[in-house]
């Protein structure tokens, strides 16, 4: 279908299975790709976060400030950025339960054999 690849990861954060707590999970059902920030702030490299998750850690998103590269680091008080600050895809708008692994890959199947079928027709 012209892609080499894809991946996706913020579906399966809020399967049941996952290791997210609840509010992570209902976050990606609740919110949009209009609710995701880029940044670099919390851990040095760019990504991908959920903007209400950082007004709940007491920060501004829309006004976050650059962060240094020289200073990536996973390690130490960048370890708190993946438990309070949550990262999540653009994606996350087509997400909207929470639901098994194996619903969600059958899910994902069903809808690639239905894309292959209208690109045949």
């Amino acid at each position: 279908m012209g892609a080499d690849f894809g991946y996706i990861g913020s579906a399966f954060i809020s399967c049941d299975e996952a290791n997210a707590v609840e509010g992570y999970k209902e976050a990606i059902v609740k919110y949009g790709a209009e609710d995701i920030l880029y940044s670099n702030l919390f851990t040095g490299v760019h990504g991908n976060y959920l903007k209400p998750s950082i007004s709940a850690a007491g920060l501004d998103p829309d006004k976050l400030p650059e962060s240094d590269p020289s200073k990536m680091n996973f390690g130490g008080a960048a370890t708190k950025a993946w438990k309070d600050i949550w990262g999540c895809g653009q994606g996350i708008g087509a997400v909207k339960e929470i639901v098994g692994a194996a619903e969600l890959v059958a899910r994902l199947e069903r809808e690639y054999a239905a894309a292959r079928q209208r690109l045949a027709a």
